[in-house]
């Protein structure tokens, strides 16, 4: 699976402390291999965020994604539960 960056993501995940952005990076790497996606929680978001997916850092931490197409997915936000807003 090819992982994107929207640019908004990247200036999210420049603004965490370095602990927590070697944990993002490592669920990531998990997140690309879709037998951990039960692991991550990876779920289909409702109401206006219904075209989205989401998965656990951990718990207080999300990535907001989209799937693009079969093989591609974008990674549009990452934070707590104030990124679903």
């Amino acid at each position: 699976m090819e992982i994107l960056y929207k640019p908004t993501f990247i200036r999210q995940l420049n603004k965490l402390n370095e602990d927590l952005q070697e944990e993002v990076l490592e669920k990531i790497g998990l997140f690309n291999n879709k037998d951990n996606h039960v692991l991550l929680k990876v779920h289909k978001l409702h109401g206006e965020l219904k075209e989205f997916y989401s998965f656990s850092v951990n718990y207080k931490i999300r990535i907001v994604f989209i799937w693009s197409d079969n093989n591609k997915v974008i990674l549009v936000s990452i934070g707590d539960h104030d990124v679903y807003k």
